[in-house]
């Protein structure tokens, strides 16, 4: 069997509510309501997009892009790095850290396809601006990873720098497709399925209206017993049932046992890079209030930016710093700061919510969350309404 897929962006029928409108997760939380697809791409402008591999009984992968607006290299927007714990790669950042801004598409991959996927970013960079390399600055391609080792034959390194081209250009905004696909394809957490989750939340009209939107790919190796949705024990109560089938040994070491979780989180807020690394801090937050700890094994990294603080390239080796004020409202701040932390943690129940059961390399299986049972407890809980 060989299947390529290659997933852009799609629209999909949502219906709006006072609690903002529920397009994937089956249950709203928190102060703030959800945008109307309750994704990243309610942040207007973000798109994204997803090649997802499947082929014979090894390879399980994928790869995913968000692009903050169609032309990063000419429309450089306001961004901040931060690693909850490094054990893993994101690439480019120190550049972030130095500039303040994102220049390039944000990829994310398996662990070994790091490099082809960066090759295929310089690629895509220079097809839409030849001059890049020769007569203008070189890109330094933003690239994060998670080990899929367990599902995956990740030596193969299955993701080409031509799939990373296409995937590129097929980014589009609106709703997307998560769970087991792109760079989710083959990623577990809490002992379950998981792989790429999104989630949106809009701040009321008195703190500015502002929009926080987070993409997450979810892999993280936290016990199954760790694992809390919105209050409720889901991971104990699930404890020894729907538990992953090993038909060999398999050595759960460094990285593939410890897991990685990459976010990615976006808004309209104008914040500068020091403002959005506090987004990024808070995003740490909603990822401990799923149960999640980062292990010494784990890449936990976090990358934000702001849509609307553009820094606009006009010539070659010029670039305009923006012209508008940042935001310095600290209330309005402050509900950024909660808006991160619920958008994070939505996210990753959607990623468990929406994963799929797998069976991959070496005929180990991974089952996906039985989420009819998950709804039953947090509504006998009464952690969420009817």
């Amino acid at each position: 069997m060989r299947r390529t897929l290659l997933i852009p962006g799609f629209l999909a029928m949502t219906l709006a509510s006072a609690a903002g409108a529920r397009a994937v997760l089956p249950f709203h939380f928190g102060l703030f309501a959800s945008g109307p697809l309750d994704a990243i791409t309610d942040v207007a402008g973000v798109r994204v997009a997803h090649i997802t591999k499947v082929e014979g009984s090894d390879i399980r992968t994928g790869a995913t892009a968000v692009l903050p607006n169609s032309d990063p290299w000419d429309h450089k927007v306001s961004a901040a790095f931060f690693a909850f714990n490094g054990n893993g790669e994101m690439t480019g950042t120190h550049w972030i850290e130095e500039s303040g801004y994102l220049e390039e598409p944000v990829v994310l991959t398996d662990t070994l396809d790091v490099g082809r996927a960066a090759d295929g970013v310089i690629s895509w960079v220079i097809e839409h601006h030849p001059r890049v390399g020769r007569a203008d600055d070189v890109p330094l391609p933003v690239v994060a990873e998670c080990d899929d080792g367990l599902l995956n034959d990740i030596q193969a390194r299955a993701v080409t720098p031509d799939d990373v081209v296409a995937l590129l250009d097929s980014a589009q905004p609106g709703q997307f497709a998560r769970g087991s696909v792109g760079a989710g394809t083959a990623m577990n957490a809490f002992g379950f399925r998981a792989g790429i989750g999104s989630a949106s939340r809009v701040l009321p009209s008195d703190a500015g209206g502002y929009r926080v939107g987070v993409l997450v790919n979810d892999n993280t190796g936290s016990s199954r017993r760790q694992l809390s949705i919105v209050g409720v024990p889901v991971g104990a109560r699930l404890l020894n049932e729907y538990r992953p089938v090993f038909p060999t040994k398999v050595s759960l070491k460094g990285r593939l046992g410890d897991g990685s979780i990459i976010v990615v989180v976006a808004t309209d807020a104008p914040l500068d890079s020091r403002q959005l690394r506090a987004l990024a801090l808070r995003a740490a937050m909603g990822m401990a209030r799923t149960g999640l700890t980062s292990s010494v094994g784990s890449g936990d990294l976090i990358v934000a930016f702001s849509t609307s603080r553009v820094f606009e390239r006009t010539a070659d080796f010029t670039v305009q710093p923006p012209r508008e004020p940042i935001l310095e409202d600290d209330d309005a701040l402050g509900a950024l700061y909660t808006a991160t932390a619920e958008a994070t943690q939505a996210a990753i129940y959607d990623a468990l919510f929406e994963a799929k059961t797998m069976t991959g390399r070496r005929g180990v299986t991974v089952y996906a969350l039985p989420v009819d049972r998950v709804m039953e407890m947090l509504r006998a809980a009464g952690a969420i309404s009817p």
